[in-house]
């Protein structure tokens, strides 16, 4: 063999590697195994948006402008649920100068609470609102991230950790272009 013939053999044995060695990437990709994800919720599949639920909120007016939602759905506001709203309610505060983008909402699907009920005495007052909902059937008791469009865009469970959720929030508004 000559010098010629074994740097053709050696420049084709490394494209013949790598392009093996991405379509080998390519389906592993599509399996999803072995690759993980940085957020902590679960996407809400199949796609929902807030008008397929009925969803309706009793604001002023000012706030029914495009904003991102932590939205707490609960079959019964017990004590896990009375804790999540407080923990919503700190993670909202944690969120510093994004605040203003962000409102809460909260549907109770056995219906004991109310507006009057979600009163706050500070600043984030009126951030917090009763959000009505006339189809349920598709929805799961815990907290929603919804965004400005008003997609359910990340679901998590009444024991998920408020830090978990307000850092997949911090990720969502940073790359946002609404809202």
């Amino acid at each position: 063999m000559t010098k010629s013939q074994i740097q053709l053999i050696v420049i084709m044995s490394v494209s013949l590697v790598s392009l093996g060695g991405s379509y080998l990437l390519y389906y592993l990709a599509q399996d999803g195994d072995g690759w993980g994800t940085t957020n902590h919720g679960e996407f809400v599949r199949p796609n929902l948006n807030v008008n397929d639920i009925g969803w309706r909120v009793a604001v002023p007016d000012d706030t029914q402008q495009a904003r991102w939602w932590l939205w707490v759905v609960a079959k019964s506001c017990n004590r896990e649920c009375e804790q999540k709203m407080k923990d919503i309610r700190a993670a909202h505060i944690l969120l510093n100068k994004e605040a203003s983008r962000v409102r809460r909402g909260y549907t109770d699907l056995g219906g004991s609470i109310g507006q009057e009920d979600l009163a706050e005495p500070d600043s984030l007052a009126g951030l917090v609102v009763s959000v009505t909902v006339e189809n349920t059937q598709r929805l799961k008791e815990g907290v929603y991230i919804v965004d400005p469009i008003g997609n359910l865009v990340f679901h998590y469970t009444m024991d998920h950790s408020p830090k978990e959720i307000l850092t997949d929030l911090k990720k969502l508004l940073k790359v946002s272009q609404i809202g």
